[in-house]
């Protein structure tokens, strides 16, 4: 497993962002940029951080997300319906960096566009802290980790249930900020019956990295969020069940300020 090199802006403030959280494991929710629509995707973002949210994975919505479950993949159609754009997601981040990290989450083509290099110093203008590429390859991603260095940012990878060890390896030492740890096999989504793999995931992820292993995908409850914890993560992220809530309520602010609120107090019991 290499060293983890020199730590930049981005870097430091995720690692203090997990290392300050006051919990058992950082409590990082996602956000999808623009749903409903732009304004109501800041309340919801600051409604996060009211909750006890360490840090936001913030979404930019694309037109073919491969890695996202139904819940998501409509909340991404329903911000492009609303003319949300990267420009727009971007100022989002601006409005959020000023209470936690941001790790925007973002499709390759949308970063590939602009340029890399153009895309990654936008993105730390605005105050982001790291990116996640989930359909970029290990293989793949020289340049845009240089960039992301460049413009201290951290380029944060996945690793999957399935992902070999040897591969697992090189992911793990690539890792900065921290390593995406994909809890289960499929696309996001809420899921029942995962606490049981929980230990030997994270345990298979901490082996093979030195940053702080952040679980996702299906994590629902906050007895999903305790047992992430308990099993050693370092960080738990969730995302189809705020997603969900925002959408079905009159109130999306509120509704995931509770929800937020009750992963917060699993995370600190």
């Amino acid at each position: 497993m290499s060293t983890i090199p020199a730590a930049n802006a981005g870097v430091e403030r995720i690692a203090g962002a997990f290392s300050d959280s006051g919990k058992r494991a950082a409590l990082m929710p996602y956000l999808m940029g623009g749903f409903p629509d732009v304004a109501t995707s800041k309340a919801i973002g600051t409604a996060y951080a009211d909750g006890g949210a360490d840090l936001v994975e913030l979404g930019v919505p694309f037109s073919d997300p491969l890695a996202d479950g139904p819940v998501i993949q409509a909340a991404g159609s329903r911000a492009l319906a609303a003319g949300a754009t990267v420009a727009a997601v971007l100022a989002v981040t601006s409005a959020l960096a000023e209470r936690l990290p941001v790790v925007l989450m973002c499709y390759s083509n949308l970063v590939l566009a602009p340029g890399v290099e153009r895309f990654t110093a936008d993105l730390a203008a605005a105050g982001g802290s790291g990116l996640i590429v989930p359909d970029l390859p290990l293989e793949e991603a020289g340049d845009t980790r240089a960039a992301c260095e460049a413009a201290g940012l951290a380029l944060v990878p996945l690793a999957a249930p399935t992902t070999p060890d040897e591969r697992f390896d090189a992911i793990g030492a690539a890792a900065r900020g921290f390593l995406y740890t994909v809890s289960v096999t499929g696309t996001t989504g809420e899921r029942t019956g995962l606490t049981d793999a929980f230990a030997d995931v994270v345990a298979r992820a901490k082996a093979h990295t030195a940053v702080p292993v952040a679980l996702g995908f299906g994590i629902a409850t906050p007895e999903h969020a305790a047992a992430a914890a308990d099993a050693g993560a370092d960080g738990v992220i969730v995302g189809s069940r705020l997603v969900r809530a925002a959408g079905e309520s009159a109130d999306p602010a509120g509704a995931v300020r509770d929800v937020v609120a009750g992963m917060a107090d699993a995370l600190r019991a």
